[in-house]
């Protein structure tokens, strides 16, 4: 895992004008394909009727309305748009993160109030990119977003996965899904 030092992070007003830049829609069918690479394996691994959080899910909720579309119930918390904090007080059969964990200056402990909320055989899907060498990380574009300060790599997630006792599947290659097993203490 690499940390980017915290006197390079943004102010949380200049973080959430950068994200204000953002063009993401309801309507925009780019984004409804990117959104589904997470989206259509994690609807094949959810029981009917579940109930979700969209962690991080800005000003256009479009996952969770891909979500919902196929009959789960899913709750919203933006740190910035949405900032429902009885949210993060519920717990759930999946929480979903996707294009957040990035931008997390404490990523553990978040993941780990995260992974407190999810029921026993719950699923925490994330979608991230992830840092392939670091030999290729200088002149990596995904660097370049001031508000990215944590980069993850697939090493990081075996680790967490052992951490947490989860099962850990990769879905696609920036798309992790961490289940939560019945065995261990949450």
């Amino acid at each position: 895992m690499i940390f980017v030092p915290s006197e390079y992070h943004l102010t949380p007003d200049e973080e959430h004008a950068y994200y204000d830049l953002h063009e993401n829609s309801m309507e925009d069918e780019g984004y409804h394909r990117f959104l589904s690479r997470c989206a259509a394996p994690l609807l094949d691994a959810l029981s009917p009727a579940s109930d979700g959080l969209d962690f991080g899910c800005g000003p256009a909720p479009l996952l969770a309305k891909i979500l919902a579309g196929d009959g789960h119930r899913v709750e919203l918390y933006d740190r910035y748009y949405i900032p429902t904090t009885d949210a993060l007080k519920k717990s759930y059969d999946f929480i979903v993160a996707t294009e957040v964990i990035e931008h997390l200056a404490a990523p553990g402990e978040e993941l780990a109030c995260l992974w407190q909320r999810l029921r026993r055989g719950g699923m925490l899907a994330l979608m991230t990119k992830l840092v392939i060498s670091t030999d290729r990380f200088a002149s990596w574009h995904y660097i370049r977003d001031p508000t990215h300060i944590c980069f993850f790599s697939v090493q990081t997630f075996h680790w967490l996965a052992q951490q947490l006792g989860a099962e850990l599947q990769f879905a696609d290659s920036d798309v992790i899904f961490l289940r939560k097993s019945g065995i261990y203490p949450e």
